[in-house]
């Protein structure tokens, strides 16, 4: 069982240095086409946007089983998305095969989360979640910086010809491939060990995941504000390292410090945060703190000291942070069917990736500050909806312990 956990959590970390490797270069990319600046966030919108509406249908498919299938077809969306985005040469049709890319990738990352939660006891599901998502960190930031590093060594643009940045997309769908037959070919047995259950057609899972508690509905909806604020600090980062006149070697190593960070805060802090019982006071007390750190680390004069110094503790809290939350979602999964509910999750989860980068285009153009504050706003807008799902629960508790007869 253990050894299937770390088998996902494995091909995580694979899929955050391949998916990733065109990130860095995107800005030049896109500026080299002579494509507005705002366009940038319309293209990760429009991603987020096929995550959105692919995450619950490959959830949906993956709790009937055949996870197996489902990945791979989904990785091989992906590949072909992210090829012609490359090669489109129009903002239009960039736009499209973005979504694209968007719909498909959102398989690996439902169904592979919802079999770490489904494998995992309950004492260890937010730390081998913590895991996973350090892994892809680890890999996303190490992702960025050989994306940089292929598009700026003198060596690496006359071997590969990277000075046409569309040739690190080919990279990328070359090694896509390649990680989608490993998929294929590792992922032995999974099904067998999990196929007991049973499974749900796809319009009764959909009406299931519409049928979901109150009080889950406004978590969910404090997460994507939440994601607003995140997605935006993480993407708009970016363009601000570029706009700095940064290149993306030094945004490829700044992000490669931020996975080890994580990964370094997944293994000896989040195991510690897992067992605080009160976990909707944690994740509002993280969310306050990051806010606070926000609001400061842009104004700060000297900005890459900050960015390493200041900002990393944001980055440490954003770690502790996630796998709580996907541990409280998959306490309301019913029959097993955390493919459902975590599909559902990443749909809130992408709508804010969606409205978060659109949203953020505009204020970018205004002034950077103003879409960090906008951020760190975002954040404490998540808080205040927490406060309204404790009291939920609270309501809850009371009105059961008065139906069983404790209070008189």
């Amino acid at each position: 069982m253990k050894r299937a956990i770390y088998l996902f959590i494995i091909f995580f970390f694979i899929q955050g240095i391949v998916h990733n490797l065109g990130h860095p270069v995107t800005p030049a990319f896109v500026r080299g086409l002579e494509i507005p600046d705002f366009m940038f966030g319309v293209f990760f919108a429009a991603m987020s946007l096929g995550l959105m509406i692919g995450s619950p249908i490959w959830g949906i498919l993956g709790d009937q089983g055949r996870r197996k299938l489902y990945i791979a077809l989904g990785l091989s969306i992906y590949s072909i998305g992210q090829f012609f985005f490359a090669y489109a040469g129009n903002a239009t049709l960039m736009v499209i095969f973005r979504f694209i890319a968007g719909f498909g990738v959102g398989s690996a990352l439902t169904i592979m989360t919802s079999q770490i939660i489904l494998l995992s006891e309950l004492k260890d599901r937010a730390k081998h979640l913590a895991f996973a998502a350090a892994s892809s960190t680890l890999g996303a930031s190490l992702g960025y910086w050989i994306g940089g590093f292929l598009s700026t060594n003198p060596t690496m643009v006359n071997f590969l010809g990277t000075s046409d940045l569309r040739i690190i997309f080919v990279i990328q769908v070359i090694l896509n491939i390649l990680y989608t037959i490993s998929t294929v070919i590792l992922i032995q047995g999974q099904e067998k060990m999990v196929s007991s259950m049973k499974k749900p057609s796809m319009i009764a899972g959909l009406k299931e995941i519409t049928k979901i508690d109150k009080s889950l509905l406004i978590f969910l909806i404090s997460l994507t504000f939440m994601t607003i604020g995140s997605i935006n600090v993480s993407k708009y980062l970016d363009v601000y390292f570029d706009q700095l006149l940064y290149n993306p070697q030094q945004l490829g190593t700044f992000v490669m410090v931020t996975g080890i960070v994580s990964l370094i805060s997944s293994i000896f802090l989040v195991p510690y945060f897992a067992r605080f019982k009160k976990q909707l006071l944690l994740i509002g007390v993280i969310h306050l703190i990051s806010a606070g750190i926000i609001f400061y680390s842009f104004r700060a004069s000297n900005f890459l000291l900050i960015m390493y110094t200041v900002f990393m503790i944001y980055v440490v809290l954003k770690t502790i942070y996630q796998p709580l939350e996907q541990s409280y979602i998959a306490k309301h999964a019913t029959n097993n069917k955390y493919g459902s509910i975590m599909g559902l999750r990443q749909s809130f989860v992408s709508f804010g990736m969606v409205l978060g980068p659109l949203l953020g285009g505009y204020l970018y153009s205004l002034k950077p500050l103003v879409l960090f504050d906008f951020s760190g706003i975002s954040f404490i807008i998540g808080v205040l909806l927490l406060i309204w799902v404790f009291a939920l629960e609270q309501k809850k508790k009371i009105e059961k312990d008065v139906n069983q007869g404790v209070l008189v």
